[in-house]
Order: C-alpha cells, then sequence, then structure tokens
C-alpha cells in the first residue's frame, strides 16, 4: 500500500520505556519516576551550497511536534554529519570535503555547545585522513571519534582528550576491494560507523564493496583490530550505506542505497552472523531512478523506516518480533524532494525528514498502532539538510 498524494512543505539519545508500560509513549521513563524533557535542541548538518552556512539549530516539542524557527549555530564547511560526546558538552562534524590534505582536505570538527543559547563554539580541527568524510561516531567511553572516508574508503580513529579536543589521528584503515556496480563500486566506500548497543563492536558498512565490516576498538590506545568474523555480506551490488539496530540487540537492519533494499541479519550476542531476509523498499510498479539513504528502528522495536530519494518517500516496515523479519506497511511522502536523512524523535511520536533537494525539513507524525506516517503541515526551512540529532533542553 502506498500513500503519495502531494502534501504540504515540512544518536544522539537512548529512548527507555518502562516495563510497565505501554509499547506506545509519549514520554521515556528516567531512574526516580520522572519523565524525561519535552524540549529539545535540534541540531541539523547540512551541505554549505545554496543557503546554507553550516550547522544549524531549532527546538522542539517532542508532545506536539512544533519546532521553533532554524538558526545558524556555527559556520563550517559542509557538515554533513553529525554526533555527540557521551557526557561532555560537545558535538562534532565532519567536512565532507575531497582532499587528503591542503585546505579542501576532508576533516572533523570539535565544537562546544553551549546549553543556554544552543551556539556552538569551535575548538579545533583535525584531518580525517581520507576524501570524503560522510559519517563518525564517538565511541561509547568517549574517548575516540571514529570517521567513515567514503571517497578514500577508509575509516580513521581520531583520539578525544579530557575536554572532547580532537587528536591527531590514531589509526587509519583502507578497505579494499569492488563491487559489480562499474559506475558506483570500483573500490572501497565507507559509508557509516556504528557501534553495537554494548559498544563492543564498531560496524563500517562499505557500499563498495557489499560487506558490512566488523571491528573491534582500542579505546585506550585508539587502535581497531578485526572481529571475528571480520565482515558480514549483502547481496552482490546492493550497496550497503547505513545500519541500525533493534532495541533487543537481535537483530540489525541495513538499508542498501544501489539496490533498493534493507538486509536483516540475524545477530547472536550483538554480532550479526546470518543474513535472513532482503525486502525492497519501493512499490513494484515504480520505475524511476531511486537511492536509499537512511534508516531507523522505532524505539519501541516494532517498526523499521527507511528512505528512498527518487520515489522522495520514507518506507515503513514492521517487525516480527520473534523473528526480526519485515513485512511492508507502505510508503509514505517525504514532504520534499531527496531525503537524504531522517531521525525519529525523542518519544517515538515523529519523524524529522530532512529534504536535501527542497531545503526543507519536515514533521511527520507515527501512527502508533499501524506505523504509518501523517502529515502534520509543520516545515521549516534549512538549506540542504542531511542530518538530524537532538539534544534535550533540561531546567
Amino acid at each position: 500500500m502506498d500513500h503519495l498524494p502531494a502534501i504540504p512543505m515540512i544518536r544522539a539519545l537512548v529512548i527507555v520505556f518502562a516495563a510497565t508500560a505501554p509499547s506506545w509513549a509519549v514520554f521515556a521513563a528516567e531512574p526516580g519516576g520522572a519523565k524525561s524533557p519535552t524540549q529539545f535542541r535540534v541540531y541539523f548538518g547540512t551541505y554549505t551550497r545554496g543557503i546554507s552556512r553550516g550547522i544549524y539549530a531549532c527546538e522542539m516539542n517532542a508532545a506536539t511536534g512544533e519546532l521553533s524557527s532554524p538558526r545558524l549555530v556555527a559556520e563550517v564547511r559542509n557538515p554533513s554529519f553529525l554526533a555527540f560526546h557521551p557526557r561532555l558538552p560537545r558535538i562534532y562534524g565532519v567536512s565532507e570535503l575531497w582532499q587528503t590534505d591542503g585546505p579542501d582536505r576532508g576533516a572533523v570538527t570539535a565544537f562546544a555547545i553551549d546549553d543556554s543559547s544552543g551556539d556552538l563554539h569551535e575548538l579545533n580541527q583535525e584531518a580525517s585522513g581520507g576524501a570524503g568524510p560522510c559519517h563518525l561516531a564517538v565511541s561509547p567511553g568517549g574517548r575516540c571519534l571514529v570517521a567513515a572516508n567514503y571517497g578514500s574508503g577508509s575509516v580513521a580513529v581520531l583520539p578525544l582528550d579530557d575536554e572532547g579536543r580532537l587528536r591527531q589521528r590514531s589509526c587509519l584503515i583502507s578497505h579494499e576491494g569492488s563491487g559489480p556496480n562499474e559506475a558506483r563500486q570500483k573500490g572501497p566506500h565507507t559509508h557509516q560507523t556504528i557501534f553495537s548497543p554494548d559498544g563492543r563492536i564498531l560496524l563500517v558498512p562499505d557500499l563498495g564493496i557489499d560487506k558490512i565490516v566488523l571491528y573491534r576498538l582500542d579505546e585506550a590506545n585508539g587502535l581497531l583490530t578485526a572481529w571475528d568474523p571480520p565482515a558480514v555480506g549483502v547481496p552482490p551490488g546492493s550497496g550497503p550505506r547505513h545500519c541500525a539496530y533493534h532495541p533487543s540487540g537481535k537483530f540489525l537492519y541495513a538499508v542498501n542505497e544501489l539496490a533498493s533494499t534493507v538486509s536483516v541479519f540475524a545477530c547472536a550476542g550483538e554480532v550479526p552472523e546470518r543474513l535472513i531476509q532482503t525486502i525492497s523498499t519501493l512499490p513494484p510498479e515504480f520505475e524511476g531512478k531511486n537511492t536509499t539513504a537512511e534508516i531507523e528502528v522505532h524505539p519501541s522495536g516494532r517498526f523499521v523506516y527507511a528512505s528512498n530519494r527518487g520515489h522522495d518517500s520514507i518506507a515503513a516496515f514492521a517487525v516480527d518480533s520473534s523473528t526480526g523479519r519485515l513485512t511492508e506497511i507502505g510508503r509514505f511522502p517525504s514532504g520534499g524532494k531527496t531525503p537524504r536523512n531522517f531521525s525519529i524523535a525523542p518519544g517515538g511520536r515523529f519523524i524529522l525528514s530532512a529534504n536535501q533537494d527542497t531545503d526543507n525539513v519536515v514533521v511527520l507524525e507515527i501512527d502508533p498502532k499501524t506505523g504509518e506516517l501523517r502529515q502534520t503541515n509543520v516545515s521549516i526551512q534549512v538549506g540542504a539538510p542531511v542530518c538530524v540529532v537532538y539534544r534535550a533542553i533540561r531546567g
């Protein structure tokens, strides 16, 4: 079933559900029975072209879906992906530039967050060691940052000091191999760095070689070593881009950019071991060009969402809780063109869809029973948005 009429224009945080709470909840339970905040500051990574000049921020009411007008909080080139420090008021952004050295080198920048205003203040910048860094993650212990260099097909480790500043690169591993898509898979293209929920495993989906490469991170020394097994594969030519774990840790979902599919892996101890399903994100009748971009699992564990660029929709799937397999729910308009990124808001009621080529971020409401997405008519203008992350506003 598809839902694509014209509509009006419109990790971060761990959401914990109380054992006695229903599967749908606006608020997450916190220690002592307190409710989690409903007010969040949303930061947007962008490509700095057209009207965009860097990182933008707005305020969001996660109970109502309301957004304030966005404003520029840091001027920096192509901060296409952002990640928070797990303890310190710090945020990091890649500069997705296409040289390994010189003024146009790929880099990572560290910022201090002024939580009273939301403004960002640059601390320092370090080279990522490769071209086109497109994703990054901070280790659970907060001692290292790991970045994926898409253009060079490499993964870099940058240690962090006690204040959250970047230190010079301590490790750089270049992947090897290719895939059957001659236009896109002549060599490796790392596209994401993500840690397993328990923090033991670093997963690096590589679009160019059709593998999700697995590492162990030595945080004390900033070094990566291969996991056993060192990788899991998707069908040839799929081009894995991003991954997301089920809240149980039993299943891993990978969105495949080139094939417009989602691959489902069964995990043992959060280690993806067995490919159990691959399902299309597109309707059978679609004949245009499409690539997928982002994937997220709803905090309830009941739904999985993936974005289509070309079909300009977000595909929704229902999860079989016993097997992890997916069943199609439908495809819903992203509210603009080229949904490069989207993110489920804290509390699980809304999705923010970042539409790169229409310079807008759209709020969609999630039906708690069916997983379907509903238009809300809430939209803000952000130039070439490509990343959405949330930070709670307290006090």
